[in-house]
């Protein structure tokens, strides 16, 4: 315990240390920008790479950048709330950038298999498995912190990367590479700006890059629970029309995670109930498969706003977008992190694939990471989106064309491992 409590002050002191002067200039192959674990994959992958790299973190009035305390594995640690469900795509990157082994893997949990039920008189079902699959897990349930901590932790052996809280101003760029200037004054001079700063982005808004958003006027509520019987390694979402998607996520142990897509006015009242209410409702919406739920212990709950977000653009001259910053989708499919790792690893590929002559900015190889992206993003986002259209009436007919194209779905193998393989990243 004593090595990591000096590890965690040293980190603090690095953190401390890497505060820009007032006139401070900095000179990088690539600035990334964002302070999540996309931002920080992102980062790490180009440093691995031989890059150097500027992490610009948001200042610590917006949301501290400080190391996380250690986190250490046992049934009395906190859970996290906000997990992901992480495909073979994002296994893969975080595995060769020797992320995925230094995960506490005690508290990761592979998922063996995901059931979907449909809702109304006769309700649908459509049932995948990694053995049809031909893999070992369909994906694996990752807490938010037990991620960053892993990535945090090989940006500290990263020699060749700069981490640097401030609050960014402007952004220029021209044809020979791109500046951050930070309110303080500081410069960071970079041939290629990466934006991993959120649907809220800040670098796609300096790039003047147009964006449809539509609300889908429901919030996310998460919260973890435990439950009484085992849930095998089993993802269940229900469909419920009118009281949006319920998603239970298995985590280590008897314990799962919940993520409830909750319309607007729902979601104010699930905020306002203690979490023994809210677990009566998901007996009666979950059919009581797992048997009683019991909140866990410290008890935590959150609501996320939900959104359609589709930037016109995912590039600008000397700038690349990734994740949240390049697409917005629902979560009901739980790939939105997902698609940001595949993003990431294109951009690396894309990069590290350009000719001798081309640097790591051109606006050639830029095009060719935009045109490589959108197919998976597009059809990710009519996917999510068109199924929670279809899932958000409460028409009776429209109930039972809906769950026969899920009993149908279920009976056509061939669909079925197509649709798989895409999910998976394969």
């Amino acid at each position: 315990m004593a090595g990591k409590t000096v590890a965690f002050h040293t980190a603090i002191m690095l953190w401390m240390n890497s505060q820009p002067s007032s006139t401070a200039r900095h000179d990088s192959d690539v600035c990334v920008v964002g302070n999540g674990a996309i931002a920080k994959t992102t980062a790490l992958g180009f440093a691995q790479a031989g890059h150097r790299v500027t992490l610009l973190v948001p200042a610590a009035s917006e949301a501290s950048p400080l190391p996380l305390a250690p986190l250490q594995a046992g049934a009395g640690q906190p859970w996290d709330v906000r997990v992901y469900a992480l495909n073979h795509t994002a296994h893969t990157l975080l595995a060769s950038l020797k992320v995925w082994g230094a995960l506490d893997a005690t508290r990761v949990q592979a998922v063996e298999s995901m059931v979907i039920n449909g809702d109304g008189k006769q309700p649908g079902d459509l049932a995948f498995d990694a053995f049809g699959a031909h893999v070992g897990a369909l994906a694996w349930i990752v807490e938010d912190r037990n991620l960053n901590q892993a990535l945090d932790a090989a940006l500290n052996f990263a020699a060749n990367v700069t981490i640097i809280s401030g609050r960014a101003c402007a952004l220029h760029t021209g044809d020979d590479g791109a500046s951050v200037t930070l309110d303080g004054g500081a410069v960071i001079d970079t041939r290629l700006v990466v934006g991993a700063d959120g649907g809220q982005s800040w670098v796609r808004g300096q790039c003047d890059i147009g964006l449809d958003y539509r609300s889908y006027h429901q919030r996310a509520v998460v919260t973890n629970f435990s439950c009484a019987r085992p849930h095998h390694g089993v993802a269940h979402q229900w469909f419920t029309g009118h009281e949006g998607i319920v998603a239970l996520l298995p985590l280590p142990g008897d314990r799962v995670s919940l993520v409830w897509s909750a319309p607007d006015t729902l979601a104010d009242t699930l905020m306002r109930e203690t979490l023994s209410e809210m677990a009566v409702r998901l007996a009666v919406l979950c059919e009581d498969k797992l048997g009683p739920l019991r909140p866990l212990v410290p008890e935590t709950v959150k609501d996320v706003a939900l959104a359609l977000i589709r930037p016109h653009a995912i590039t600008a001259p000397r700038v690349a977008l990734v994740g949240d910053a390049a697409h917005v989708v629902h979560p009901l499919a739980g790939h939105g992190m997902n698609l940001g790792f595949a993003d990431v690893a294109q951009l690396l590929e894309t990069v590290g694939a350009r000719e001798p002559h081309r640097g790591i900015g051109d606006e050639r190889v830029l095009a060719r990471y935009a045109r490589a992206r959108r197919e998976d993003v597009l059809l990710m986002q009519l996917a999510t989106d068109g199924l929670a259209r279809l899932f958000g009436t409460d028409l009776e007919p429209v109930r039972a064309v809906r769950n026969l194209g899920l009993n149908l779905l279920d009976k056509l193998p061939a669909l079925k491992r197509r649709l798989m393989a895409h999910a998976l990243g394969k």
